[in-house]
């Protein structure tokens, strides 16, 4: 069995489409998944964006609802979390990809933060082959 299957590698957003609604409830009444939720918003937001949004099941980061996975090849990974799965939250995500994507290591000045993404950030992950310097 393979696990791995294989993905656009440039900027993307990679959601976790299995993720809880909120830290109080598991999904909708109907059923739906925060996560899944959070991908439809931010496909229907992405659309000419340039960003490419990817889905997954579990991002392993279970404790912080609605997350997302945003990276692109040789830049520093973030993963962010505690989302509500709504156009407002996808819009700042979609919005702070787009110059993540146009940054040249994936540093974006964070008065170029949209409020929507400030407080969602939980970890930085560095590229393969690289480390973030002092």
């Amino acid at each position: 069995m393979t696990l791995l299957r294989d993905a656009d590698d440039g900027p993307a957003v990679v959601v976790c489409n299995t993720c809880r609604l909120s830290a109080e409830e598991r999904e909708t009444p109907d059923g739906v998944r925060g996560g899944a939720l959070l991908a439809a918003a931010l496909r229907e937001v992405a659309t000419g964006s340039g960003v490419a949004i990817q889905e997954m099941p579990c991002l392993f980061n279970c404790t912080q609802h609605c997350s997302i996975h945003l990276r692109a090849p040789g830049k520093i990974g973030y993963v962010l979390g505690r989302f509500e799965p709504t156009p407002e939250a996808a819009r700042a995500i979609v919005e702070y990809a787009v110059a993540y994507a146009a940054s040249d290591e994936g540093v974006v000045p964070y008065r170029q933060w949209p409020e929507g993404v400030k407080g969602h950030f939980i970890v930085r992950v560095p590229p393969a082959g690289k480390l973030v310097g002092e």
